[in-house]
């Protein structure tokens, strides 16, 4: 079903290739797991199963590749993708309607398919994914988990051969995960072969038949998914644990006692024409601790940390910080947010630049400088000092972000998802850098699914009621 030989990859105007020398098969209903470090060529390999590369992106390319059967070279993505879905890193990116029905439907209307055929597609895509009751809700109202599932549905309607699924777990709540697990042994049953790229590993366990460990763009190690339980290979090539506890159960709730700082009242918010997501509640967070805020995808989640940023407006209750009521436009003078898709706050012409804006006025301009490259370091981005923001990964980019967010010491920090894309060691240096600016006073917020980053971080929750 895919087949590299011999694989060389540059993209245009990089210096050395982004992957080299890959060879592998994928056989009819086998799933395949590639991992390695942010930045090690995961994504790079699944843009050239998919002819994004180099049809799309340019760059020069050596030894071949065959998905389904075709020469990537010779059939263009569009021919490709009637074949092999690919699920990306930012569902955003692929779709091309404004609500679920008509996003998971417009592939099939595009090659043809009769009406009647369309819509027993797309109810049988909907109910595999859970998400019947959203197929008239519009695209951009959904959180980054419900996204995650349409992109995802919507290539399943198609019916593929093949799924590349680059990150498919990074927007999912543990639930939704592991129901995500169960999905692709049922569609490895139909003879559905998965190239996954993920750095949560201990969910694909029961999943993958062979795994690819890259590094630098080459393939590292190789064999079946026991060999992530080498703890010196994991180390060696900043992997994440293969099996994962969860911290959830005995995390302790989050009480609202007289060393709160940041705390809300009597909180009532309803979207336009939509269920109310929050009636008179109450939330306190205290300096010195990092709060996980938990739930179901689709909770509101997502939603707190914007009311509580200044991004939304209540319809009822009450902001304090330091026990005075804060008005929702003073907000962002006490509380900072780094969204889950950070791409949306970089603006700059370079990542060195984002923290020099970033960094209190005052400074002088080498001070300014010396200052912005200390953070890059600190964030392991020293070596992307100027490059543009929006040209770097995922990880990279919800990095600099939270390097942006704690340079400018908030007394509430509030991180959303902040180790979505992040292998295990940015996710390990992420969690010390959340610990640190907890030591520092700030109030702590951080919205995660990512049961390794609690446990390493976080002192106590919050649990949205689904």
């Amino acid at each position: 079903m895919l087949h590299f030989s011999s694989v060389a990859y540059t993209y245009p105007h990089a210096p050395t290739p982004a992957v080299r020398d890959i060879t592998f098969s994928l056989r009819p209903g086998e799933a395949l797991l590639c991992t390695g470090r942010s930045g090690c060529g995961k994504s790079t390999l699944a843009r050239l199963a998919n002819g994004l590369a180099p049809h799309y992106l340019g760059g020069g390319m050596e030894g071949e590749v065959r998905t389904v059967g075709q020469n990537t070279r010779q059939s263009a993505p569009a021919q490709l993708a009637r074949e092999a879905g690919t699920l990306f890193q930012d569902p955003e990116s692929q779709f091309f309607a404004l609500n679920v029905e008509d996003e998971l439907g417009v592939a099939l209307r595009w090659r043809g398919w009769e009406d009647a055929a369309v819509r027993e597609a797309v109810s049988e895509s909907a109910a595999l994914l859970g998400i019947e009751d959203l197929l008239e809700r519009p695209i951009f109202g959904l959180s980054e988990g419900q996204k995650q599932k349409t992109a995802l549905a919507a290539l399943l309607a198609a019916q593929p051969k093949l799924l590349v699924l680059d990150e498919p777990s990074a927007n999912l709540d543990p639930e939704s995960t592991a129901e995500l697990a169960r999905i692709l042994l049922r569609l490895k049953e139909k003879g559905i072969s998965l190239f996954i790229a993920d750095h949560r590993l201990g969910w694909l366990s029961a999943v993958a038949d062979r795994v690819l460990v890259l590094d630098a763009g080459r393939i590292a190690a190789e064999g079946p998914f026991a060999l992530l339980r080498d703890a010196e290979l994991r180390r060696r090539h900043g992997l994440r644990a293969p099996e994962v506890h969860d911290p959830r159960p005995v995390l302790p709730e989050a009480g609202e006692g007289d060393e709160a700082f940041f705390c809300c009242h009597e909180l009532n918010f309803a979207y336009p024409k939509g269920k109310n997501i929050f009636t008179q509640a109450h939330f306190a967070f205290a300096p010195g601790r990092v709060t996980a805020l938990l739930g179901e995808n689709g909770v509101g989640k997502t939603t707190l940390a914007r009311l509580l940023t200044g991004l939304e407006r209540p319809q009822g209750g009450r902001v304090l910080a330091g026990g005075r009521v804060v008005k929702p436009r003073r907000l962002p003078r006490h509380a900072q947010v780094v969204l889950q898709n950070a791409g949306h706050q970089l603006r700059m012409h370079s990542a060195r630049a984002e923290l020099e804006d970033a960094l209190p006025e005052g400074l002088a301009p080498g001070e300014r400088r010396r200052d912005a490259l200390a953070h890059l370091e600190r964030y392991a981005l020293q070596g992307l000092a100027e490059r543009h923001p929006q040209s770097l990964s995922g990880g990279e980019k919800q990095r600099l972000a939270v390097a942006c967010a704690t340079v400018r010491k908030p007394r509430m920090l509030i991180l959303d998802e902040p180790t979505s894309g992040l292998d295990g060691e940015n996710m390990r240096r992420m969690a010390d850098s959340m610990q640190q600016a907890a030591r520092d006073g700030a109030c702590l917020l951080v919205i995660t699914h990512d049961l390794e980053l609690m446990e390493l971080a976080c002192a106590d929750k919050i649990t949205l009621p689904s």
